[in-house]
C-alpha cells in the first residue's frame, strides 16, 4: 500500500489498487508508470482502437508488461459484462477515467462515435461503480469544454453551455453525468480540465509531435489562420502531478483546470520548433477550421490551493524534453 504524497493542504487517500481507463494512451501510460513507481497495483483498461497505430499504444506499456503490479486488461468500455469483470477481478479503490475519443477536428467528421465512446462509455463505467463503489473517481475533461471564449484565464467557475465541436460537448456532458453519479450515489468525484498536454509519447496527431514530423520530414507544416491563436501547453509530468494530486485528494465534486497558466502562440511554438530541431519549418496558411478555438488559457488557482497543483515546466523547456524523445524514436 503507498501513500500517492504531494504537496499541500487537503484529506490524503491511501490505495493500494487503482484503475486507468485508457492506461496505455499518452497521459494514461505516463500515470500507470507514477502509480506503479509508488508501490501501487495498477488496473490498465484499454481497447487499443485505430484511431491511431495501435502498435504505438502497446509500446507505450511495454516497460510494464513485466511488473507484477501492472496488469493489462484489453477491451471496451462499452462493453457492460467485460467492465463489470475487471472490477469484480481488481476490486479498484479508485479510478482514474481517460479513456476516451479525442480530438476536436475529428469529432465533427464523425460525432455519433465520439458520443457513443465518451458518454455511453462513461455512463456505462459510473453504473458498474455504482454496482461497486471506489473512494475516489476522476475524469478526464479537457479545456474544450470553454468553448470560443475571449476572457481569459479560464475559471471552473466559467459557463461551459456552448462547446463549438462534437468533442467538446461530450467532455461537458461526461461532467455533467459526473454530477449525477455522485448527487445520487456520493461517489467522490473529480473532473480534471486538461489544457492541451503535451511531451514524451504524446498522440502522433497532436500539433507539437505532428509539426515535429513535418518539419523533420521537409514538408509543409499547416497553420489555420494568421498564427496568432494561443494555447495553454501543459506538460505531461505537470499533468500526472495533478492527477496524483485529486487522487490523493477525494472531494465530494469538483471540477480542477490543469494547465501551466502560461500562453504560447502557434507561430512562436513553431519557432521553438525550428530551434529544437535545428530546421526551417515550409508552413502553410489555410484557413481557420471549425471547432478550433482562439485562446486556452488555465486559471489554475483552485487547483494550487485544494490539490497541491505546482506546474513548473515551462514551454521552452518542455519542448526540448520532447525533442529529446522525439530524436531517439528516428
Amino acid at each position: 500500500m503507498s501513500d500517492l504524497a504531494g504537496a499541500g493542504a487537503g484529506e490524503r487517500a491511501t490505495y493500494s489498487r487503482v484503475m486507468v481507463t485508457g492506461g496505455a494512451g499518452f497521459i494514461g501510460s505516463h500515470l500507470c508508470e507514477r502509480l506503479v513507481g509508488e508501490g501501487v497495483s495498477v488496473s490498465c483498461v484499454d481497447n487499443f482502437n485505430e484511431f491511431y497505430d495501435p502498435a504505438i499504444k502497446r509500446a507505450n506499456i511495454q516497460v510494464l508488461d513485466t511488473d507484477s503490479l501492472f496488469t493489462l486488461h484489453e477491451g471496451d468500455i462499452r462493453d457492460p459484462d467485460f467492465v463489470d469483470s475487471v472490477f469484480r477481478k481488481t476490486e479498484p479503490e479508485a479510478v482514474v477515467h481517460l479513456a476516451a475519443m479525442a480530438g476536436v477536428r475529428p469529432s465533427i467528421q464523425n460525432p455519433v462515435l465520439y458520443q457513443d465512446v465518451n458518454v455511453t462509455g462513461t455512463a456505462m463505467l459510473l453504473e458498474t461503480i455504482r454496482r461497486h463503489p471506489v473512494a475516489n473517481f476522476l475524469f478526464g475533461s479537457s479545456s474544450s469544454v470553454y468553448g470560443s471564449r475571449l476572457k481569459v484565464p479560464f475559471h471552473e467557475d466559467d459557463p461551459v453551455d456552448r462547446p463549438i465541436s462534437p468533442y467538446a460537448a461530450t467532455k461537458a456532458a461526461g461532467e455533467l453525468l459526473c454530477y449525477t453519479y455522485h448527487h445520487l450515489h456520493g461517489v467522490p468525484t473529480s473532473c480534471l480540465r486538461f489544457f492541451t498536454v503535451y511531451g514524451p509519447r504524446q498522440r502522433p496527431e497532436m500539433a507539437i509531435h505532428k509539426f515535429a514530423r513535418l518539419i523533420t520530414d521537409g514538408n509543409p507544416v499547416p497553420v489555420y489562420g494568421d498564427g496568432s491563436s494561443r494555447r495553454d501547453y501543459t506538460y505531461i509530468e505537470d499533468i500526472i502531478d495533478g492527477i496524483i494530486g485529486a487522487l490523493n485528494r477525494p472531494h465530494g465534486y469538483e471540477i480542477f483546470n490543469l494547465g501551466e497558466s502560461q500562453t504560447i502562440s502557434l507561430r512562436d511554438l513553431i519557432s521553438l520548433l525550428e530551434e529544437g530541431l535545428g530546421k526551417k519549418a515550409r508552413v502553410e496558411t489555410l484557413p481557420d477550421q471549425p471547432g478550433d478555438v482562439p485562446v486556452t488559457f488555465a486559471d489554475v488557482s483552485k487547483a494550487r490551493s485544494m490539490l497541491g497543483y505546482r506546474p513548473s515546466t515551462e514551454i521552452r523547456t518542455g519542448v526540448e524534453q520532447f525533442i529529446s524523445w522525439f530524436k531517439r524514436g528516428q
